[in-house]
């Protein structure tokens, strides 16, 4: 008998943002392969007898290649187990959740999806960013900002509209290469834009600044990922509609340090 694999979004970082299909999972989980990007939080949510197996991958270091976690994933199953393959965010949202559920499908082992809220949405929201306002902007571009052969992270068409948002995901380590882009396709280098470090978590950094000026905050306040880059006119609206208190404080403006102290 070959057991399920479930494909699991965690959230960004608060456990309280889990769904309720996704703490059922865990809970009742009898294997769990996790990655990086899951916060110490939610592992901490993992009953005491599910074995956990980490898998996570940062730029350039990888605990195990995406192949050998496909691969890893069908032994299990097949061994009669369940698994849940837990991701940060969203499993579909740049999360290689389509790759894995593709090579599950192609090995005869049942999958289901449990999606998570994606951190481009949690995180600005725990930045006090919405990501579309009537009057500020009326889209939304979700990009990544990792590519292994160094291309465009630009999608054709409308991230130049100064009435859309853009959502970086993985674009700190190529943020000078991500604003050249923008402001040589047209975008205004006075555009808002923020970079929203281990979002959600206590360890909540805000980064506020505009576009020309984005890649020189991220290196003088050491921005490290993970952490979702934002552009756009809504990014305006983050001081008035700012009411997250992440302890210790670790909020920033632009080049101006703390915004608020402990």
């Amino acid at each position: 008998m070959t057991g399920t694999v479930y494909l699991v979004g965690a959230g960004p970082g608060d456990p309280g943002l889990l769904t309720v299909n996704a703490d059922r999972a865990l809970k009742e989980a009898q294997v769990v392969v996790y990655d990086r990007l899951v916060s110490a939080e939610v592992v901490n949510t993992i009953p005491a007898g599910a074995s956990k197996i980490y898998v996570g991958k940062a730029s350039g270091r990888h605990s195990l290649p995406q192949d050998e976690i496909n691969a890893l994933l069908v032994r299990i199953a097949k061994t009669g187990r369940d698994v849940v393959r837990l991701k940060g965010g969203d499993p579909f949202m740049f999360g290689r959740g389509g790759e894995e559920a593709e090579y599950l499908r192609a090995n005869g082992v049942p999958f289901e999806v449990i999606p998570g809220i994606t951190a481009a949405v949690a995180c600005a929201a725990y930045a006090g960013i919405p990501l579309t306002h009537r009057a500020l902007s009326h889209g939304v571009y979700f990009v990544t900002g990792h590519r292994s052969n160094n291309g465009s992270v630009l999608p054709m068409g409308g991230p130049i509209d100064p009435q859309s948002t853009i959502v970086i995901y993985m674009g700190v380590a190529s943020v000078d290469r991500i604003v050249a882009q923008l402001i040589a396709a047209g975008r205004s280098p006075d555009t808002p834009a923020a970079v929203i470090e281990r979002g959600t978590t206590d360890y909540q950094r805000r980064v506020i600044t505009e576009l020309s000026e984005l890649p020189g905050s991220v290196q003088v306040h050491g921005v490290q990922p993970p952490a979702m880059i934002i552009i756009g006119e809504v990014v305006t609206m983050a001081d008035l509609l700012d009411w997250f208190s992440p302890q210790p404080h670790r909020v920033l403006n632009g080049g101006q340090g703390d915004r608020a102290s402990a």
